[in-house]
């Protein structure tokens, strides 16, 4: 198999997961790849431009390996859920962490109207990037063009979600819901936030045992 990760929102190739998921495939011999999902232009970002990158690196990624499991961290966790319902026969097996369903009627109710209004009417809004550490800008196409797809992907390969019950950005009840309702889903909680840096090792004593690495 080969495992194609991808980071969350406003994050990059070197995230502290990236790293250590990494390291963790590659010591136990599976081929592992994290793109850049906003290709470096992080005020361009769409949907619909993340998903061409993820199409590009499964398309690739099969040519040598015909099992394909997609990893993701909230809205790579999003995407990647997205994927294998748009794509159900390229992706074996889906991994998903704090994976932000509804995550663009989260970001709305964020904002207040007038900021909103405002993010419109300039056309961007600054988002403080965690790969760059910095403020950037980003384009209001990433709210507009993303409501053209589902709030919560119904995909169906095999999927582990992971999350964590002090998740303060998406709650976990959306991931316990979710596997609530689909027989093909396990959830794993763990007491942790969102980013579920803390628990790092026994998420992967969960993701191993999940792809048979163990």
């Amino acid at each position: 198999m080969t495992v194609v990760y991808l980071h969350g929102f406003a994050s990059s190739p070197q995230s502290r997961k990236a790293q250590f998921f990494g390291c963790k495939f590659r010591d136990a011999g599976v081929p592992f790849e994290v793109p850049e999902l906003d290709q470096g232009r992080f005020e361009k970002l769409t949907i619909t431009g993340q998903l061409n990158v993820v199409d590009e690196t499964v398309s690739r990624a099969s040519v040598a390996s015909g099992s394909i499991v997609l990893m993701g961290s909230s809205l790579g966790g999003y995407l990647a859920a997205l994927y294998a319902d748009q794509h159900p026969r390229a992706v074996d097996r889906l991994v998903l962490m704090a994976p932000a369903f509804e995550f663009l009627e989260r970001w709305k109710n964020r904002l207040n109207a007038q900021e909103l209004a405002q993010w419109k009417q300039q056309g961007w809004a600054p988002v403080f990037h965690y790969g760059s550490n910095s403020e950037r800008r980003l384009g209001y196409q990433f709210l507009a063009y993303g409501a053209q797809y589902p709030a919560t992907p119904d995909f169906h390969p095999r999927a582990l979600i992971l999350h964590g019950t002090e998740d303060q950005v998406v709650p976990s009840q959306v991931s316990y819901d979710y596997a609530l309702e689909h027989a093909h889903t396990r959830l794993a909680l763990f007491k942790s936030g969102h980013e579920l840096t803390d628990v790092l090792e026994d998420l992967w004593t969960e993701v191993a045992a999940f792809l048979e690495l163990v």
